[in-house]
């Protein structure tokens, strides 16, 4: 029974299989993000119009690339992270292209990645509606990109920007004092009675 329990972890598998699907679904998808920008700049000045996209258009394209490559770091510290800490172990050691972060990775460190990770995301988030509703009315804004927003909806938006950055805090603050509480203590350490 206990090691039917235990090699129940492999189950985890397939699921981290699919995530490195997601993760060529993101490479597709930043590709073709690319081609458009490319083609909306380059387009207009080989065909002598000139520059067709303004400064904005330019900004929100490229913080879209970055959001995507955001989102696949997440998903890169997911499936290896994970796999590492609740399947198997990799066995990278000595190889020159191991992440650094994945030598101690554990459950608390990759809560607090993930963390960080979600905080980047929701931050470029929160910059391209900046950019995007300039002086918002308070009934409500068209963006160029067609989103509707209002100022409660962008109020909710950095609220939960907010509440992302006090839970990372808050994950980080609790891994640290484990540390401080899990970690022995040495009986002989010098200034201390033995």
């Amino acid at each position: 029974m206990g090691f039917m329990i235990f090699f129940s972890r492999w189950l985890q598998a397939p699921l981290y299989l699919g995530l490195i699907i997601a993760q060529v679904v993101y490479v597709v998808v930043f590709m073709t993000e690319l081609w458009h920008l490319g083609e909306g700049v380059l387009g207009g000045l080989f065909s002598g119009h000139g520059l067709q996209v303004n400064e904005i258009d330019i900004m929100l394209s490229v913080l879209g690339l970055i959001d995507v490559v955001m989102i696949s770091n997440l998903l890169i510290m997911v499936i290896i992270g994970g796999y590492e800490t609740f399947v198997s172990r990799i066995n990278l050691k000595g190889h020159p292209d191991q992440p650094e972060w994945l030598s101690h990775v554990n459950a608390n460190v990759l809560k607090v990645k993930l963390a960080m990770a979600i905080i980047g995301i929701s931050s470029i988030h929160l910059l391209k509606t900046f950019i995007a509703v300039n002086d918002l009315p308070a009934e409500g804004s068209t963006s160029e990109d067609g989103a509707n927003y209002t100022a409660l909806g962008v109020f909710w938006q950095v609220m939960i920007h907010l509440v992302f950055i006090i839970s990372a805090v808050a994950l980080a603050w609790i891994d640290k004092i484990s540390h401080t509480y899990m970690t022995p203590k040495s009986l002989d350490a010098p200034g201390q009675p033995g």
